[in-house]
């Protein structure tokens, strides 16, 4: 197995930065004061060009196959965020790209993958159903699986996440990340806890269906069943062959915080209402974790992470009808 190292993680950062925003790091003074803290900044992963993070990780692994892997083309399995990067950047690099999504992957996030040309299959209801498929796509039609978070060029593209925060923060305290398959925060706090182990690595998912958070809990990888909830992008297994992120974010996490529905929503309509910008509920779980003080940062100098825009109108109309002040 490739080992994941800090020159790694730089070499993603150079062969990326031509295809990928260095996206900017504002500062929430009222969420300061509301928490005690010393600054909170958030990282706007949100503006990425299609709408997260993700494209840095996807970014990365399309640029690391050979041409011959490039003709055949590329499948891969995802909740929306990935496969829209992946069929966004196979589109700029003329590679076929078929993504594979369940039923539960919501309208707004199908639409874009419409949009942007590249073969769509549903299947199942959870994203355990969609990985399946890519495998076996991967098998008759010889297609080069782009896994979401447990591969070492998508980790270490999104560890560049992490190179971004410390060149512009470098006396940070504590960094909030949201885990689902754990490929983000598998990269982000590599890096931050190579950089500065004092570094405080929070990990937030849902209280739903949060996958990583329980095979911690167990000890070992579990499944769940999906339900709904605000966060649908932290939805989906780990996967029977994770190498990577289960044992990194065992290693690196020293919190793990579980969000209800509710926090999660009045977290969308606080940053919403604050900054103007409409964010998923994955995204908003890092300030949900702020709002409703179940971490301590005061006298602290955090970086909460918004990780991606891709909401239905509707989702954000109605958290602000009920939560926005």
């Amino acid at each position: 197995m490739e080992q994941i190292t800090i020159q790694s993680i730089w070499q993603a950062y150079e062969r990326i930065s031509p295809y990928i925003l260095e996206t900017p790091i504002v500062c929430d003074e009222l969420l300061a004061t509301r928490s005690n803290a010393s600054s909170i900044h958030l990282k706007l992963e949100n503006l990425q060009t299609t709408g997260s993070f993700k494209l840095r990780g996807a970014t990365n692994k399309l640029l690391s196959l050979t041409e011959e892997e490039k003709k055949r083309g590329v499948t891969t399995y995802s909740t929306g965020n990935h496969g829209l990067a992946v069929a966004y950047m196979a589109k700029k690099f003329n590679i076929p790209a078929t993504i594979c999504i369940s039923n539960r992957v919501p309208k707004a996030k199908v639409s874009r993958l419409e949009q942007l040309g590249a073969k769509i299959e549903k299947v199942g209801l959870n994203q355990d159903d969609a990985e399946a498929r890519a495998y076996e796509l991967e098998e008759e039609e010889g297609l080069t699986v782009v896994p979401p978070f447990d591969d070492r060029h998508i980790i270490t593209g999104q560890g560049t996440i992490g190179i971004e925060v410390m060149k512009h923060v470098p006396d940070i305290d504590v960094v909030i990340v949201p885990v689902s398959g754990g490929g983000i925060f598998s990269g982000i706090s590599y890096v931050m806890k190579k950089m500065n182990p004092h570094v405080k690595m929070i990990g937030v998912s849902m209280e739903k269906s949060a996958v990583m958070y329980e095979s911690i809990q167990a000890q070992k990888i579990v499944t769940l069943e999906e339900e709904d909830t605000y966060a649908d992008s932290l939805l989906g297994g780990l996967g029977k062959r994770n190498r990577y992120t289960f044992d990194m974010v065992q290693q690196y996490i020293d919190e793990f915080v579980l969000l209800t529905e509710g926090e999660i929503a009045q977290a969308i309509a606080y940053i919403f209402d604050q900054h103007k910008i409409a964010v998923e509920g994955a995204s908003a779980t890092t300030v949900a974790t702020l709002l409703s003080d179940k971490i301590n940062v005061k006298n602290k100098r955090v970086v909460s992470l918004i990780t991606g825009r891709n909401v239905d109108a509707s989702v954000v109309m109605e958290v602000m009808e009920k939560y926005s002040k």
